[in-house]
């Protein structure tokens, strides 16, 4: 039985990033950095009101940690991927960091530059307010259309282009001095189970993974990323029977075996947040900490709960007296935290210094130019042509609101505001340009009395989708509401997030339109397309199931 002495716990406790709830520094906070050394700290929406806010909360966070005896500054990280993961971006209730596209809208301007500047403007936000660490490029390949935690945070489905755009944001965030993370290795794209919930099972070979899931991470190696984030998935024909069932961020196969040894990735190795089911299930999240670093990982993440926090390291503690865990080990790992805390957290100078508003104004200005220019080359115009806008009443037609996954719904404002506020907001910009606009909020029932006249009084009735191949009733009510719909009124098919919304219903025939994303300001150039302000230039980047455009 090994005797930890102080120093080994402030060793065990850069070996974890933690999460905690609301926009000062609480006391669960004080006390994982003061009583268990925890050197990570990862910021959510829930933490962020502003950004003179959040530099004040990360300057608080790291004096505080200063004052207990931390030798180097806190590695402050945040799910900053830009689109539907943006828990630094601005919402209806707060102004934050601007609000750029994600993966997919990106890889649909056909411009790997643009993907860059937008990372590089998101950094150097970041990087005003006290941030040293994304969470971000997604480098899943979206094989599985059908894949519920995914989807649009994908660059799309081929492999190498995945890489190309991923390669972009990650030397986007690094030249802005924040350290990129490339999530989820070895790959989520290809299943529709969500690993929030349950083990996602991978049914491939060595040989599949390294044609497609591994190119972008591959790439990324290559160039010199940082960070890689492993993911809870389980791959049984890769790691062999004992593993099976083994969510890769816990399997020593997979992080060290391929990761390090196969790929050779010498940075710095996080998991993905333990209170996924994937892992809590069955091991629980403090259990899942022992087994992670077992694997091989760095840093292992908990977001959420105090309890399961000061549980994990808890249990790391009984794992290195038992010998079940090597301290040696943890000691050569956190030769890596300590390089990259080096590079981005730099300084304990550099990390208490005053926020430069100045030079934020200046940003913020151009950021919200560039932010515009981007989102106006992604929208797509996947089938048309487009009616022409005659003068009349305009119908807005939104679905309901649906879950799409943990990562994207906005329980605790974790990422990012929800679309209901969103599509209020595309109706909005659809009434700066008409007037004459009514918006109603459709549902899997009937099509009410009202709807159908005002569908007859309409001369342009815009119909918003959000991910209909998964949730059909918004195509079976579009074809109910088809039947009242004149010969003259102009009709437009809004797809607000995945673009294969149309892809199983060859009847409809109304023009589509695909902004990948349903934030206000996709929303907002997708009505500029529908309106004829500008021509939609985006290409999806997919290519399976029949998607044009």
């Amino acid at each position: 039985m090994v005797a930890l002495t102080d120093a080994d716990k402030r060793e065990i406790g850069q070996h974890f990033v933690f999460g905690f709830h609301g926009y000062e520094i609480s006391e669960d906070a004080k006390t994982l950095i003061r009583d268990y050394h925890v050197g990570n700290i990862i910021l959510m929406k829930r933490n962020v009101q502003s950004i003179k806010q959040v530099h004040e909360l990360v300057k608080n966070l790291q004096q505080f940690a200063k004052d207990c005896g931390h030798t180097r500054p806190l590695m402050i990280g945040i799910d900053q991927e830009n689109g539907l993961v943006s828990a630094f971006s601005s919402t209806h209730r707060h102004t934050a960091g601007t609000q750029f596209p994600g993966a997919m809208a990106l890889a649909a301007t056909g411009d790997p530059e643009i993907a860059k500047s937008c990372s590089l403007a998101t950094a150097r936000e970041m990087k005003l307010a006290g941030i040293n660490w994304a969470y971000s490029p997604v480098a899943d390949v979206n094989s599985d259309h059908r894949n519920p935690v995914i989807g649009v945070r994908s660059f799309g489905d081929d492999p190498r282009e995945v890489a190309k755009y991923a390669i972009q944001v990650s030397n986007g965030l690094t030249e802005g001095g924040i350290a990129p993370s490339a999530k989820h290795f070895p790959g989520h794209g290809d299943t529709h189970v969500d690993s929030h919930l349950a083990l996602p099972v991978i049914k491939k070979t060595a040989r599949e993974l390294h044609a497609t899931e591994l190119v972008p991470f591959r790439a990324l190696i290559d160039s010199g990323i940082a960070t890689i984030m492993t993911g809870h998935m389980a791959l049984p024909l890769v790691v062999g029977e004992d593993d099976k069932e083994t969510p890769c961020s816990c399997s020593r196969t997979v992080t060290i075996g391929l990761l390090r040894h196969e790929l050779g990735f010498k940075g710095v190795i996080v998991t993905d947040c333990l209170e996924m089911d994937a892992v809590a299930a069955r091991y629980t999240s403090q259990k899942g900490a022992v087994l992670s670093l077992q694997a091989g990982a760095d840093v292992v993440m908990i977001c959420h709960t105090m309890g399961l926090q000061t549980g994990a390291i808890e249990e790391t503690y009984k794992a290195v007296e038992k010998g079940e865990l090597s301290l040696a080990a943890l000691r050569e790992s956190g030769g890596r935290t300590d390089e990259l805390k080096t590079r981005f957290a730099g300084t304990w100078e550099m990390a208490l210094a005053e926020l430069d508003e100045r030079s934020l104004a200046e940003i913020l200005e151009a950021h919200a130019k560039l932010s515009e220019q981007a989102y106006g080359a992604s929208t797509a115009v996947l089938k048309g042509p487009l009616p022409e806008v005659r003068p009349g009443p305009v119908l807005v037609l939104t679905p309901e609101v649906e879950s799409v996954n943990k990562a994207v719904d906005d329980a605790e404002e974790k990422n990012t505001a929800g679309p209901h506020y969103n599509y209020i907001a595309f109706a909005a910009s659809v009434r700066r340009r008409r007037d004459d606009t009514q918006h109603v909020v459709y549902s899997g029932r009937e099509v009410p009395a009202k709807v159908v006249g005002a569908v007859r009084e309409a001369a342009l009735v815009v119909f918003v989708t959000r991910n209909a191949d998964r949730s059909g009733w918004q195509t079976a009510y579009l074809r109910r509401l088809r039947q009242h719909i004149p010969g003259g009124t102009g009709v437009v098919v809004l797809a607000s997030c995945g673009p294969y919304d149309l892809v199983d219903a060859a009847d409809v025939e109304y023009g589509l339109v695909a902004s990948f994303e349903y934030t206000p300001a996709a929303l907002e150039a997708a009505a500029g397309v529908i309106f004829g302000e500008r021509a939609g230039r985006g290409v999806a980047p997919v290519m399976s199931r029949g998607v044009v455009g």
